[in-house]
């Protein structure tokens, strides 16, 4: 399992509904191989925002296993959980949660601060620079709009320089021209770390750009 860097085997999800256990993962079996570009596709409700949730080590899986860089991410607490992710885990969500009083400077640099990265605000002004926010380093969130604040999410998520890269609808609040901006910045900072990409996509373009694409129905793979 040396190149492997995620296997799941039989995971489950379960959580509490109203009207009881509402299961969102089924028995989701899958590996993904070091540098792959890998898409979950499917309907809203058919659990890969879940699933991406799962192999970060975001929400715990109630039944199965889910290893991660060798890591068995299903024996562990929330606290080793985040110490797990920090350098090797960058995630970048549809909305951007920025800190709205910290610059984008300091959006970047604080999360490399808390992992003890010692020269941490000068590898943030470098993550901006790529992303094309050199410029803007001293702004708010408020003051940016919502391409540029992903960038500046995205440069968050890139400046540990992780071995993953996870991402979920990362283009879903913007427009088409943002969007595919953020996707080409994307792909381009996945290959200058060569990371392994898992993303969660609506769009077959998107789709098509990964090296294999993983449909979900009802939890399940389809």
């Amino acid at each position: 399992m040396s190149d492997t860097v995620f296997h799941l085997q039989d995971v489950l999800l379960s959580l509490k509904g109203n009207a009881g256990p509402v299961d969102i993962l089924r028995g989701i079996s899958l590996n993904v191989e070091s540098g792959e570009s890998v898409a979950l596709t499917g309907p809203s409700g058919s659990g890969k925002s879940s699933l991406l949730m799962v192999m970060g080590g975001l929400e715990q899986a109630t039944g199965g296993t889910v290893h991660a860089l060798g890591q068995d991410l299903t024996a562990m607490n929330e606290d080793a959980l985040a110490r797990f992710r920090q350098g090797r885990m960058g995630i970048v969500f549809q909305s951007f949660h920025l800190i709205p009083t910290m610059t984008a400077l300091e959006n970047v640099a604080t999360p490399l601060e808390l992992a003890g990265v010692q020269d941490a605000f000068e590898r943030a002004r470098e993550a901006l620079d790529i992303v094309g926010l050199g410029h803007r380093t001293g702004h708010y969130p408020a003051q940016m709009s919502g391409g540029e604040q992903q960038r500046v999410a995205l440069a968050r998520a890139c400046a540990p320089r992780p071995a993953i890269l996870l991402a979920d609808e990362p283009t879903g609040n913007l427009d088409s021209a943002n969007g595919a901006a953020i996707m080409d910045l994307l792909f381009s900072l996945r290959d200058q770390y060569g990371a392994t990409l898992v993303l969660v996509t609506h769009d077959p373009v998107l789709a098509e750009r990964c090296d294999r694409s993983i449909a979900l129905a009802d939890g399940k793979i389809a």
